[in-house]
């Protein structure tokens, strides 16, 4: 995700997978330089906290999506 200065607490985005851990939604809580903290939503770290890089953030989701193709760009 190139321009990062739209995310706000509260949004969904979807993670890149990394190391063994596939694309997943994330609930973002604070946006910090460099990284973005919040909650796994889905996936194997459903319901623990993260602290991701913002280039894993790959796109912002719709309010109720669980990582299907309706998010926006």
């Amino acid at each position: 995700m190139q321009d990062t200065s739209a995310l706000t607490p509260g949004m969904r985005v979807l993670i890149k997978g990394f190391d063994d851990v596939p694309e997943h939604v994330f609930e973002v809580h604070t946006i910090e330089d460099g990284f973005v903290t919040g909650m796994a939503l889905t996936g194997p770290l459903a319901g623990e906290y993260g602290e991701p890089d913002i280039e894993l953030v790959l796109r912002v989701l719709s309010p109720d999506s669980t990582g299907g193709s309706q998010g926006t760009a």
